[in-house]
């Protein structure tokens, strides 16, 4: 069993920075992919971000240049850098793992 929280949502002005992390307990295998999704209210969830367990990513073409995901194998834990965040990255982010995932932390940015 796996279990995923997220943590550093919150309140952002258009053009700021947040950092989120995802950390898992129980059997992780480094050589998963790992992922970010979002879901913006009234719409479908939708992939943000994936990273392999050598560290290749792939990025939404809307975040492409703004965002970074990482990882630390030997922590357990993703890491999604936001930066020069717009207004239409408000949602509830959720990091997955093979078939878990987090219960999501709201990111809201405010003109």
């Amino acid at each position: 069993q796996v279990q995923l929280v997220e943590s550093g949502g919150g309140l952002v002005q258009a053009g700021g920075s947040l950092r989120l992390s995802c950390a898992a307990s129980g059997s992780i295998f480094s050589y998963r992919n790992m992922a970010w999704h979002r879901q913006a209210p009234g719409k479908q969830r939708e992939l943000v971000a994936i990273i392999t367990g050598t560290g290749i990513t792939n990025y939404l073409d809307s975040v492409k240049g703004r965002f970074t995901m990482s990882r630390d194998n030997a922590k357990n834990t993703m890491y999604l850098q936001m930066n020069n965040l717009k207004l239409e990255d408000t949602g509830v982010y959720y990091c997955q793992y093979h078939e878990y995932w987090g219960q999501g932390t709201q990111v809201t940015v405010s003109s």
